[in-house]
């Protein structure tokens, strides 16, 4: 009787093989259908999920040897009872290392975070590349676990974004589903490190996929959940940050209050950015006149980190205790402020070194102590219409991240869930929208997508502007033994004049040049060494290039509107 029955379950269960592996290969061959994209996205959120929350703790376990602190929360109170020495010398060694891994594994020796992911959605079908983004990951965990002033966000994101450009190989994705799967990666990243579902979804559409198509929303949903799941089962259900009590607008008259640090904080979220800025090119400047070895470059970063630490420990990690601190009003003003200025410096500083991370979590920082200190002005100038100062904290932390994410609705959410009070957002909202619609107008969006424009990546405009770079001229020309080939007299009278592209090149390079020369085609060459003429390729009319990027426009309307 028992050998009937093991031979009865040795059949099943090989029945159950042959089916998954059949299964495997019809996803493989012909793409996913929507239960099993479903499915699929359910397992990336787990994945993503348990990225972000190993990523976190080692975070954890490291900066915690490192510091010799049980309790990172609280870091920057731990640092400030270390030798001067041990505070320079642990961002020093970690900013070193750093150096080393981005010289190694990556051909610019910068760390790829959120701005690279979104430029896959838009140009490469969702996929990123997966060997540097590794090891930007492991360069921002470093960072972060000995002192670099940035976030854990960025990092997470890509990391995720690289899981899902595996499966998206194996499955051989098409670009739709590429982008898709990587919204559900980004926002089981998201919700796993903040314990944010909703805002995770939100900011999987807002800011990576830059669009709410219907289509997207249900598997993007159901990997944010995942993520949450994972965050949970580690960590319980609490918020990142515990405020007093629930605050309350006095009688509605504050709301103008609220709009003027809409404003300030756009201004202070849009001098955050520049400083970034500003210190990456001075660190290219510099590097480059005194023939720096790009591995010393995040060193010298963590280094001046250590030595503004030595005397405001506050700018030491992420700040979640300075925040914290902001927003339960224990800062006087003069500490706001000074802490303020000081973490957009150290954020310039530890990003303009390359050292890798993400500017989320700064913002919140830099937007929180904001907030504080407006607040502690407008409640001493009309302290009988005026409610608690640390109202506008909350509402400053919003306004500066979502003015720098460029995601007013994700960043909203955001907030709430990471303080779990959602009885201010009425101040939020206010706030928010201002700070948004301000700095806005002062970068290219965002400080992502600022980010890419200073690459020469025009993702800011829309897709009118980034989709001819997505179109090599040698898949849209005419070669010249086609029967519709230009005539080859009058492409060589061209090409002598000067007037013709290599074939390598983009639409993006070749549609000025048909309103500078005044012709409907371009010839198309392959160019030689200096001594070596041009070989004519053939030609790229004005009329198939405008027919290849009107059906570009059309495929990416019909995937925002499905």
């Amino acid at each position: 009787m028992g050998e009937p029955i093991k031979k009865l379950i040795r059949q099943g269960v090989d029945e159950a093989k042959t089916a998954c592996f059949d299964a495997a290969r019809v996803i493989k061959t012909r793409g996913p259908t929507q239960v099993q994209f479903w499915f699929i996205a359910l397992a990336i959120g787990i994945g993503a999920g348990l990225a972000a929350l190993l990523f976190r703790l080692g975070i954890t376990f490291i900066q915690s040897s490192l510091y010799g602190t049980d309790d990172v929360r609280n870091l920057h109170s731990f640092v400030a009872g270390l030798a001067w020495y041990q505070i320079v010398a642990i961002p020093v060694i970690g900013g070193l290392i750093v150096g080393i891994i981005l010289d190694r594994f990556t051909d610019d020796g910068r760390a790829r975070s959120v701005g690279d992911v979104i430029e896959s959605a838009a140009l490469f079908e969702g996929r990123v590349e997966a060997r540097r983004g590794i090891a930007s990951a492991l360069a921002s965990l470093i960072t972060l676990s000995s002192g670099g002033s940035t976030g854990r966000e960025g990092p997470v994101v890509h990391l995720a974004a690289v899981i899902s450009t595996v499966v998206c190989r194996w499955i051989n994705a098409n670009g739709i589903t590429g982008r898709d799967l990587l919204g559900c990666a980004v926002a089981a990243a998201v919700s796993a490190s903040f314990n944010a579902p909703i805002a995770g979804a939100l900011f999987a559409l807002e800011v990576v996929l830059r669009h709410f198509a219907v289509h997207a929303f249900a598997p993007i949903v159901i990997a944010s959940v995942a993520g949450t799941v994972i965050n949970r089962l580690a960590f319980g259900d609490v918020t990142e940050f515990v405020l007093p009590t629930q605050q309350a607008l006095a009688f509605y008259v504050e709301l103008p209050a609220f709009l003027i640090l809409g404003m300030v904080c756009g201004l202070v979220a849009v001098i955050l950015m520049k400083a970034i800025f500003w210190a990456d090119d001075f660190g290219t400047y510099v590097q480059r006149e005194i023939g720096l070895p790009r591995f010393l470059r995040p060193a010298i970063a963590g280094g001046l980190v250590g030595m503004l630490a030595i005397w405001w420990p506050h700018v030491i990690g992420v700040g979640y205790e300075t925040t914290s601190a902001a927003l339960k009003g224990q800062l006087l003003l003069h500490e706001a402020i000074t802490f303020g200025i000081l973490k957009v410096v150290a954020v310039a500083i530890t990003m303009g070194g390359r050292m890798g991370g993400g500017v989320f979590s700064p913002s919140l920082m830099v937007g929180a102590l904001t907030g504080l200190a407006f607040g502690a002005i407008a409640t001493a100038i009309f302290p009988t219409v005026s409610g608690e100062g640390t109202l506008y904290a909350l509402a400053g932390m919003g306004a500066v991240a979502a003015a720098v994410l460029g995601a007013p609705i994700s960043t909203t959410l955001i907030v709430f869930e990471l303080t779990g009070d959602w009885q201010t957002g009425l101040a939020v909202m206010v706030a928010v929208s201002l700070s948004t619609a301000l700095s806005s107008r002062l970068v290219d969006r965002s400080f992502f997508l600022t980010q890419l424009e200073r690459r020469n990546v025009h993702l800011a405009a829309g897709p009118q502007a980034y989709l001819l770079a997505t179109f090599k001229v040698s898949t849209i020309m005419r070669p010249t033994d086609t029967p519709r080939a230009a005539p080859e007299e009058i492409c060589w009278d061209l090409i002598r004049d000067g007037v013709y592209i290599d074939g390598n090149a983009t639409l993006e390079q070749a549609m000025p040049m048909f309103d500078q020369a005044g012709q409907t085609f371009i010839p198309v060459v392959t160019l030689g060494g200096e001594d070596s003429p041009p070989a004519l390729w053939g030609a790229l009319f004005q009329v198939d290039a405008l027919k290849a990027m009107n059906r570009a426009l059309s495929e990416t309307a019909a995937e925002e509107h499905s």
